[in-house]
């Protein structure tokens, strides 16, 4: 992946996380205290479980998407990697 791709992926996680009321949906967490809130950005009580098992389960898609990826990459020969 270059580096431009990296930054770019880093910017759009980072730029929802900061300026929409959904934060993305990134973290538990945050799921489990907007369903606590009572505003316009909260989350009802009956759809956080749902978010949570989303979440999990973008989770594991997203780690084995990581795991094949760098396991693809760590097949090229010693001669052609660079320190």
């Amino acid at each position: 992946m270059s580096t431009t791709t990296s930054r770019r992926i880093s910017a759009w996680i980072g730029a929802t996380s900061w300026f929409t009321a959904s934060t993305s949906f990134t973290n538990p967490a945050i799921t489990i205290a907007r369903s606590l809130s009572h505003t316009f950005a909260g989350i009802s009580p009956s759809h956080v479980a749902g978010l949570i098992v989303s979440q999990l389960r973008g989770v594991i898609v997203g780690l084995l998407l990581a795991r094949y990826l760098l396991s693809t990459s760590s097949a090229t020969p010693q001669s052609k990697r660079t320190p």
